[in-house]
This record gives structure tokens, C-alpha cells and sequence, in this order.
């Protein structure tokens, strides 16, 4: 999914790259003294965690940890694809359904039942006989709005996928490519969803017809495009975006006094829910490292540490969410969905016919 705090830290996060922490050192299964000493994450930009809770970690299981950073999510599943006969790493976070099949076809993972999942809802449990992945996270890929723009301009936002279309949303909105990234990729699945495998052609002509703006990644749409972006400084001048039903609550951060409402709203008929996964990668140099930051990610300390970190929804049902997050952030009922074999099925043919709709 996409947020070092999807929104304020994500930029640090990618302008790091590549973060060590240190901790102490105990024996893996493999390598070299340093490697077994080390367990390396290899990740999207987006992935963050707290220090203390890393520490935490590193202190109780005698590894340090090392953090890759690898884009945007489908620029980082693809990485791993391309490297999986010399994996960057130990585990995989950031595979998500939008995607997951890619990765599982091209056997990237090493199965692994990682403890606590039995304190996973069974519908997030996308590859639950096989456990090549572990679901970690879920949110919603929803068209976000600046709510200063469309008050300036007397102008109610719009609610629905048929809403984007209106000529008064004309040029307002920018979304991610889907062939590199997974919000985009998400986007492009609620219209599907929504509109069916015959009818989401046209709509996306119509779509383009009324002026959408297509970027890389979240980091371009949201950061430098979204009019609404704390990060940006409101220099974006498009006031429609796409990104999560969990972003409002990131702007609202650190704001004293809280605020009634977020600077930003959620069109909540726009909504995809996107559930994210960690797996251990095939032919890591320390497993037995691998296996056990795959138990702390599911763990209730880490997952309880996401929702602010990241701006997603922890997998664990008794993972407490934090009140700014639950306050500010859209709920999202029934959000659009598909099958995961329907999404394995059509994923490349539909992103090639986007590609030649909306990019020529």
C-alpha cells in the first residue's frame, strides 16, 4: 500500500532508500556472520515503522534489521520477480490482491504460517491453505478530495465512480498509472467492479474525455499534483486524487488543536478495498531471521504501531486502532471488490487495455 505516513514521512522514507537499524547479533541459517546477524525487509517506499517498536524487536530477537526500499508497490513486486534466483532480501512486505498472483506464479515466497494468524479474519486470508503470504494490513483505494477547493468554489464533491465523469469535475482529478502502480491498479479495479468487464472501457473513455491527470505513483499524485497535500503546500492544482480512505487522518497529525474535520474528505462510492501481505522470499539467506520478523509483523505490538506509521488498517481484529485514526478516517462499509482468481485471470490483459486507453 502506499504511506511512510502515507502522507508527511513517505517522502523521507524514499529520499532514505535503504535503512539499517542497528541491534544485536545472534546466528541465522546461512551467509555470511554478518548476513545470519541481519534480517533485510524489502519493501515499498511506504513502509515505516517505530523506532522503539524495530528496537523492541531487534532486542528480543538478537537481529538487526535492514530495510530496502523499492518504490512504489508494483515497481517493488516486479523488482522481486526479476531478482527471485538472488533475492534482495528475507522478506517481502508490500504484495497486495491487486497483485498477488504475480508474485505467487512466479514463486517468490517460501510457505511459512506465521504466528497470530489465526487472529486474522478467514476473508483476508487470501492464500490461507498454502501460507506462501500473510495478510498484514487491508485499506481502501478511494478518490480523495481537497475540502477547501470545492468550498472556495461553492461546488459539492463529488461521492461516485459516475460523479468523476460530471463536466464540473472536469481536469480535476489525477490518478496513478496502473501498469506501476498498485493504487492506481486498485482504482482501475473499482471501475471494473462497479461497471463490469464489458462496460469499464468506456467509462474510462469518458474518463479521459473529461480530463484526468495519469502520474507514476502515489508519492507524484498525492505529494506534488493533490492540491489538498500538507506535504506539498498546496502547490498541486488538482483537488481530486486517488489514495485511501485512511489518508484525512494524516493530515490532521500533529495539528494543535485537533481540528473538527480533516482538510481532506474521502468520496466514499469511489472505494476498492486492497489488502496487503509479507512473505518470507525463496531462497533467503536468513530464514530462521525471515520467520521470525514475519511473526513480529503479525504481531500485536507492530500491528498496533501501523495505523499511524502507515495509515492502514491492522489484519489482527484485536489490534487497537489509535482515536485520531478511527476519528478522521472514512469507514468504508462496502467498498467495491473482486475475486482474487478473476483479478489472476484478467490483471495483464486489463492493464494493457487501459494503457492503450487512457495512455495514447
Amino acid at each position: 500500500m502506499s504511506t511512510t505516513s502515507r502522507i508527511t514521512a513517505a517522502a523521507l522514507a524514499a529520499a532514505a532508500g535503504m535503512t539499517a537499524l542497528a541491534g544485536c547479533g545472534s546466528s541465522g541459517t546461512g551467509g555470511s556472520s554478518a548476513d545470519a546477524k541481519t534480517v533485510t525487509l524489502v519493501s515499498h517506499d511506504s513502509f515505516n515503522a517505530s523506532k522503539s517498536v524495530l528496537a523492541a524487536f531487534e532486542k528480543e530477537s538478537g537481529y538487526k534489521v535492514k530495510v530496502l526500499r523499492g518504490g512504489d508497490a508494483g515497481k517493488a513486486v516486479n523488482q522481486a520477480i526479476l531478482s527471485k534466483d538472488n533475492p534482495q532480501g528475507d522478506v517481502f512486505f508490500g504484495i497486495d490482491n491487486t497483485l498477488l498472483s504475480r508474485g505467487l506464479n512466479a514463486g517468490i515466497f517460501t510457505p511459512y504460517k506465521a504466528k497470530g494468524l489465526d487472529g486474522v479474519p478467514a476473508d483476508l486470508q487470501l492464500d490461507k491453505g498454502a501460507h506462501r503470504v500473510t495478510p498484514l494490513d487491508y485499506g481502501d483505494i478511494c478518490v480523495n478530495y481537497d475540502r477547501a477547493y470545492f468550498t472556495q468554489h461553492k461546488l459539492a464533491p463529488p461521492q461516485t465512480f459516475d460523479d468523476l465523469l460530471k463536466p464540473q469535475y472536469k481536469g480535476l482529478l489525477v490518478t496513478e498509472n496502473s501498469a506501476t502502480s498498485s493504487p492506481g491498479l486498485a482504482f482501475q479495479l473499482g471501475t471494473i467492479a462497479t461497471h463490469g468487464e464489458a462496460g469499464w472501457p468506456d467509462y474510462w473513455k469518458k474518463l479521459k474525455a473529461n480530463g484526468v491527470e495519469v502520474v507514476d505513483g502515489w508519492e507524484q499524485a498525492y505529494n506534488e499534483r493533490f492540491s489538498g497535500s500538507a506535504a506539498g503546500k498546496g502547490k498541486g492544482d488538482k483537488p481530486l486524487v486517488v489514495s485511501y480512505a485512511s489518508s484525512p487522518p494524516a493530515e490532521v497529525m500533529g495539528k494543535n488543536p485537533a481540528p473538527k474535520e480533516a482538510p481532506t474528505g474521502v468520496a466514499t462510492g469511489t472505494c476498492f478495498r486492497q489488502i496487503e501481505f509479507g512473505g518470507l522470499l525463496k531462497g533467503a539467506k536468513n530464514e530462521k531471521g525471515g520467520k521470525a520478523l514475519l511473526d513480529f509483523l503479525l504481531s500485536k505490538k507492530f500491528q498496533e504501531d501501523m495505523p499511524l506509521q502507515m495509515f492502514v488498517n491492522p489484519a489482527r481484529t484485536d489490534a487497537k486502532e489509535p482515536e485520531l485514526f478511527t476519528r478522521y478516517g472514512a469507514k468504508i462499509d462496502k467498498p467495491a471488490a473482486l475475486a482474487p482468481e478473476t483479478i489472476a485471470k484478467n490483471r495483464d490483459q486489463w492493464i494493457k487495455q487501459w494503457s492503450s486507453l487512457v495512455l495514447k
